[in-house]
C-alpha cells in the first residue's frame, strides 16, 4: 500500500501526463489544418489564376504588376484571413484551457486589467 504523500505524486504525474497528451494532440490538429489549409489554398491558386500566364522566375513582384494578378490578391487575403481565425481560435483556446486550470469563476489577467480601467 502507497502513503499518502507517494499517491498525490502518482496523481499529480498522471495529470501532467494527461495534459501533455492533450497538448500534443491539439498541435497534431493545428498541424493538419495548416496542412489541409495550404493544399487548398494550392487547390485555389491554381483554379483562380488565369491558365496560360508567364512565369517571373527572377521576380515574383512582376507577377502582380500584370493585371491579371487577381487571382494571386484573392489567395494572399484568404491566407491572410485564415491565419487570423486559426489565430484566434488558439487564443480562445488558451483563454479556456487557463480557465479551466485555474477555475471556472475566476476572471484572466486581461479581464482583470478592463475592469480595473
Amino acid at each position: 500500500m502507497y502513503d499518502t504523500a507517494r499517491r498525490v505524486a502518482l496523481v499529480k504525474q498522471r495529470v501532467r501526463e494527461n495534459t501533455r497528451r492533450r497538448q500534443r494532440r491539439g498541435i497534431y490538429g493545428l498541424s493538419a489544418m495548416c496542412m489541409l489549409l495550404f493544399a487548398v489554398l494550392m487547390q485555389a491558386a491554381g483554379t483562380v489564376v488565369a491558365p496560360g500566364q508567364p512565369e517571373a522566375w527572377g521576380a515574383f513582384g512582376a507577377m502582380l504588376l500584370r493585371e491579371d494578378a487577381g487571382g494571386y490578391v484573392l489567395v494572399a487575403v484568404v491566407s491572410f484571413a485564415a491565419a487570423v481565425v486559426i489565430t484566434a481560435l488558439c487564443f480562445q483556446l488558451r483563454k479556456r484551457e487557463n480557465q479551466k486550470k485555474d477555475g471556472t469563476d475566476k476572471p484572466t489577467r486581461h479581464e482583470k486589467e478592463e475592469k480595473s480601467q
